[in-house]
């Protein structure tokens, strides 16, 4: 409502300028006095009607919020109307013509611009074809001439400002898509994280765990993914309670971020555990890789958290066989995971 006020507001301050040069024609002695009030009152008539039907939301009832094609057949009507009615003026209203056709394309549909433009033509077949009255540029006096240039310099001046002002809205458009589709990746990024430790969520890694699969098999490169779990987990919520344990959560995530590869793919898989996906990476590699996280986790200084809190994990190792299922591989880390919490905890058993 606000963008169809402003152009409004534009087109009722283009039957101004019209009727200030009419004015000028009326001093001129070239038409007369009476030309004036009529066409800016009707002029006014067509934009307060329009002015009135948009702010009561007669508009918004269509499909086409500014009613290009009535309004502007409307103006052509108006500008055909008063070129037959005044012709020793003619030119200034033809001129309007190119106005009308700067506005026309800000909002008119393909469809629209044909019908408009079609309008316009049969007016303009009816004006210069069907009737033998001559069409003037006034230039016989002074005043006329200034008049006349006026109208050309005032003609070009209103065009170039509709285009500047639809290169405004082109430039806002691209900003507002550009910030659409920032959004849109945020919104993108907040439901693959998980709110918690801001790794992956069970979903997005397990889609993650399906497309390295299909690329291992596709490059028959080397896969391996690790189950990994806190110990003891639960004493520690029991012990310090849940806001510390989310804490040591959110801790553990950054650890591991901060010492994978920026390939690897990490994500919460449910609890206190995790998965954690290493392409090109054979599975005594993965092994090492997992023991030194291990070692990373346990030296950290937990007591910043509470006196005395020790944490540490277990981790189940496994590579992918080949033909092999993303339930089946799970199943064998899994079962790698439960040997290393058989082992005494604190470990990483591999299969």
């Amino acid at each position: 409502m606000k963008q169809r006020r402003y152009m409004f507001d534009l087109i009722a301050a283009s039957y101004l300028a019209d009727a200030a040069l009419l004015q000028i024609y009326v001093f001129a002695e070239t038409i007369p006095q009476i030309v004036v009030p009529a066409y800016i009152g009707c002029g006014f008539a067509i934009v307060v009607a329009s002015i009135a039907l948009s702010e009561v939301g007669f508009h918004d009832r269509f499909k086409d919020h500014y009613l290009v094609l009535p309004t502007t057949l409307l103006n052509l009507a108006l500008v055909m109307g008063f070129s037959l009615w005044a012709p020793q003026v003619a030119f200034l209203f033809i001129c309007s013509l190119f106005i009308i056709f700067s506005f026309v394309p800000l909002r008119a549909t393909a469809r629209q611009s044909v019908i408009c433009w079609t309008a316009m033509t049969g007016m303009l077949m009816v004006l210069f074809i069907s009737t033998d009255t001559p069409l003037a540029m006034p230039h016989g006096s002074l005043l006329e001439r200034l008049a006349t240039m006026l109208v050309l310099v005032l003609t070009v001046g209103r065009c170039m400002y509709i285009g500047m002002y639809s290169s405004a809205l082109r430039e806002s458009l691209y900003k507002r898509g550009l910030q659409l589709r920032e959004a849109y990746q945020r919104i993108e990024e907040f439901t693959e994280l998980d709110e918690l430790t801001g790794s992956y969520n069970r979903r997005c890694i397990m889609r993650m765990l399906d497309d390295e699969i299909a690329r291992a098999d596709r490059s028959a490169a080397p896969l391996s993914l690790a189950l990994i779990d806190l110990d003891w987990f639960k004493r520690i919520n029991d012990s310090f309670g849940h806001p510390t344990g989310d804490e040591v959560l959110r801790t553990f995530a950054i650890t591991i971020f901060a010492n994978i590869r920026s390939f690897d793919r990490f994500g919460r898989y449910g609890g206190e555990e995790f998965l954690l996906l290493l392409p090109n990476t054979s599975r005594d590699e993965a092994h090492k890789m997992l023991d030194r996280l291990r070692e990373i986790v346990e030296e950290l200084d937990w007591t910043a958290f509470s006196p005395g809190m020790r944490v540490t994990l277990s981790a189940g190792v496994t590579a992918m066989a080949p033909n092999e299922t993303a339930e089946a591989v799970l199943a064998r880390a899994d079962r790698a995971l439960y040997a290393a919490k058989e082992d005494g905890r604190n470990k990483i058993a591999t299969t």
